[in-house]
């Protein structure tokens, strides 16, 4: 469904150095790096997206939009968790620790943080749930 997602910064070293931890993490490579911004995944493979950081278009000073949130899909709940935790470690702050949230059903599993930049980041884990346990809740991201 998307080709891409733009996130502004207005320290852009200080953004590669973040994403650069997470995208490791997810096995996404920076596929585009200039003096404004730089991007990991792909832009030449229409089965995957890319995340870009950059100086906003307008020249203006990044900002964050309120109730904007980037999710970013995790193989497994101990890579939420690491996601987590790199999100920390790299001048990000807490949002919500990793763990279960049954308000959006069963088979939810996420943790919350911002980047530097105060950019709302979710890393989401779906864990497989028996047909018979779903009881008509229906999965879907918040």
């Amino acid at each position: 469904m998307f080709s891409y997602a733009t996130l502004g910064t207005s320290d852009l070293a200080r953004s590669i150095r973040f994403y650069d931890a997470l995208m490791a993490i997810l096995g996404e490579p920076r596929c585009w790096s200039g003096e404004t911004g730089a991007a990991w995944g792909s832009f030449d493979d229409p089965a995957r997206g890319a995340l870009v950081v950059g100086a906003p278009f307008d020249g203006r000073e990044a900002s964050v939009g309120n109730g904007a949130m980037l999710a970013l899909r995790a193989s497994c709940e101990a890579m939420v968790r690491q996601l987590h935790a790199a999100a920390l470690a790299h001048g990000g702050s807490d949002e919500g620790a990793p763990g279960p949230r049954p308000q959006y059903g069963p088979a939810f599993f996420g943790g919350y943080a911002r980047d530097p930049d105060g950019n709302k980041l979710a890393f989401v884990f779906m864990r497989p749930i028996a047909a018979d346990t779903n009881q008509g809740q229906d999965r879907f991201l918040p």
